[in-house]
C-alpha cells in the first residue's frame, strides 16, 4: 500500500521510543549515538568522509569534466549589499568567533556541508548558539545574497524544520536556527569570497566574485512540507516543483514517458548497487557527492514541442529562484543555451497520489525533486508530504570552483592551473 500523504496520518506518538530515545540528546550527543546504533548511517558517514578526502573534480556525466562552459562575467550580483552585510556581521563578533566563522575562499571546508538533522561536521558558527542579534546579521548577509522569493523559499525551510521539530518535541535537535553558517575569504567588491549555511533540509553555498555569483549546490527540502497551524500557518513548499514536474511528464508522448521513466517503482528491484541509498534515497547529487559520474538518462529536451520545453524552462527556473534577477537571468540563459543536451529522467508513478522523483540534466544543471520515506514521519514508503530537492552545476563550477579557478589564472598566472586549487591565499 502506498503511504498515506497526510503527515498527519504519519506521526508517531509523542511518547514511543523513537522519539523517547531522543529527548535528552543535545546535536552532538545524538550525533555520535546514531552513529553507534545505526550501523547504515555509520557506513554513509565513513563514506562521506572517503569522498571529502579526494581532490575536488566536479560532478560529471562520464568522468570527464568538459572545459570552457563557464566564464568569467558581470552579472549584476548585489555585492555590494552583501559586502557591507558581512562586515556588519564581523564587526559584532570577538575574535574566537570571527576565528571560527572564517575559512579561506578556497578552503575544502566549502565541501563539509550535509543535510540530515544529526551535526556531522559542527564547522563555523551555529546559529542556534548565537545571540538573536547575531543569528539576526547572519540571516541579512543571505537576504542580501538572495532574491526576495528565494529567501522566503529558505526561511520556510528553516520554519518547517522548527514546525518538525514541534510536531516531534524535540526541538533540541530540530528548530528554527538549527544551521551552521561559515564565511570564506574576505568580503569585497571586487575580490572571491562567499558563504555557507548547512543544517536540516536547508544547505546553500554562496561564490561570489564581483559582479557574479554562484549558489551551489543546494539542498531544500522539507518534512512535513506545509505548516497548518501556528505563525506560519499555510505555508507549503515546493507545490510548483511537484505540480509542474508532473504536467511536464503527463505531457510528454506514450512513448516518450516509456523511456523517461527509468524505473517503476520508487525502490525498484532493478536498480543497481547504490542507485538508493537510506540517507539520499534517489538522489545522485546529495552531500558529498562532488566528484560523483551521473550517466545522462530518460529522454533528451531536444525531442520536447516548443511547449514542453518552455514549461521545462520554468520549471528549471521554480529551482533556482534563489538568485537574483541578474544572475538568474544569465544562469537561465546557460541553461536555455544547453536545452538540446539537457535529459529528463523520472522514477515512480505519474498518478495524481503517486510519490515521484525526477531529475534534470545537462552539461551546466543537475536538478533533482524526490518524495521521500520518513525519517520524522512513520510511513516506510515515499510520501508527497517528505520532499527533497537538490541543484548541482556540474563540470567543476560548485562552489563557484571554476570561476575562481579562472580568476586565479587571470591574476595568478600559472599558480592554479587545474580546476581544483591546492594552494592557500591569506583571507
Amino acid at each position: 500500500m502506498p503511504a498515506s500523504n497526510n503527515y498527519h496520518d504519519l506521526l508517531f506518538p509523542v511518547d514511543s521510543p523513537r522519539l523517547v530515545s531522543c529527548r535528552q540528546k543535545d546535536p552532538y550527543r545524538y550525533a555520535q549515538d546514531i552513529q553507534g546504533f545505526h550501523p547504515q548511517v555509520a557506513e554513509i558517514i565513513a563514506g562521506w568522509r572517503t569522498a571529502y578526502a579526494q581532490p575536488f573534480k566536479g560532478l560529471t556525466s562520464d568522468g570527464k569534466v568538459l572545459p570552457g562552459l563557464y566564464r568569467l562575467d558581470d552579472e549584476g550580483a548585489p555585492t555590494q549589499a552583501m559586502t557591507e552585510a558581512a562586515n556588519r556581521l564581523l564587526s559584532e563578533l570577538n575574535d574566537e568567533a570571527r576565528g571560527k566563522l572564517r575559512y579561506d575562499v578556497d578552503a575544502n571546508e566549502w565541501r563539509i556541508w550535509s543535510n540530515p538533522e544529526f551535526l556531522v561536521n559542527p564547522c563555523g558558527l551555529r546559529l542556534e548558539e548565537l545571540p538573536m542579534s547575531t543569528r539576526r546579521l547572519v540571516m541579512d548577509v543571505i537576504a542580501r545574497s538572495l532574491s526576495p522569493e528565494g529567501y522566503r523559499k529558505a526561511e520556510g525551510c528553516m520554519w518547517t524544520n522548527g514546525f518538525l521539530g514541534e510536531l516531534c518535541d524535540l526541538p533540541q535537535i530540530m528548530n528554527e536556527w538549527s544551521y551552521n553558517f561559515l564565511l570564506f575569504g574576505t568580503p569585497s567588491v571586487d575580490h572571491p569570497w562567499g558563504w555557507s549555511l548547512y543544517g536540516h533540509h536547508l544547505c546553500l553555498n554562496c561564490f561570489v566574485l564581483g559582479g557574479q555569483m554562484v549558489i551551489s549546490p543546494t539542498f531544500m527540502g522539507a518534512e512535513p512540507n506545509i505548516i497548518d497551524r501556528g505563525p506560519h500557518a499555510g505555508l507549503a513548499l515546493f507545490t510548483d516543483e511537484e505540480l509542474i514536474g508532473l504536467e511536464l511528464m503527463r505531457s510528454l508522448p506514450g512513448e516518450q514517458r516509456e523511456r523517461a521513466t527509468v524505473y517503476r517503482q520508487m525502490l525498484d528491484p532493478a536498480m543497481p548497487s547504490g542507485r538508493w541509498n537510506i540517507a539520499d534515497q534517489r538522489h545522485m547529487g546529495g552531500a558529498f557527492q562532488d566528484n560523483r559520474v551521473v550517466p545522462y538518462e530518460g529522454v533528451r529536451a531536444s525531442e520536447f514541442s516548443k511547449r514542453q520545453r518552455d514549461r521545462l524552462l520554468e520549471l528549471i527556473e521554480n529551482f533556482i529562484i534563489y538568485l537574483p534577477d541578474g544572475p538568474r537571468r544569465a544562469r537561465m540563459n546557460q541553461i536555455a543555451t544547453r536545452l538540446d543536451e539537457t535529459w529528463w529522467s523520472w522514477i515512480g508513478g505519474q498518478g495524481d497520489n503517486d510519490p515521484f522523483y525526477y531529475r534534470i540534466q545537462s552539461p551546466v544543471a543537475m536538478i533533482e525533486f524526490d518524495h521521500h520515506s520518513g525519517v520524522w514521519l512513520s510511513n516506510e514508503e515515499p510520501a508527497k508530504c517528505h520532499i527533497h530537492t537538490v541543484v548541482r552545476t556540474p563540470n567543476g563550477n560548485d562552489y563557484g570552483r571554476d570561476l575562481l579557478r579562472q580568476h586565479y589564472e587571470t591574476m595568478h598566472p600559472g599558480q592554479c592551473p587545474g580546476v581544483e586549487c591546492t594552494h592557500q591565499h591569506h583571507r
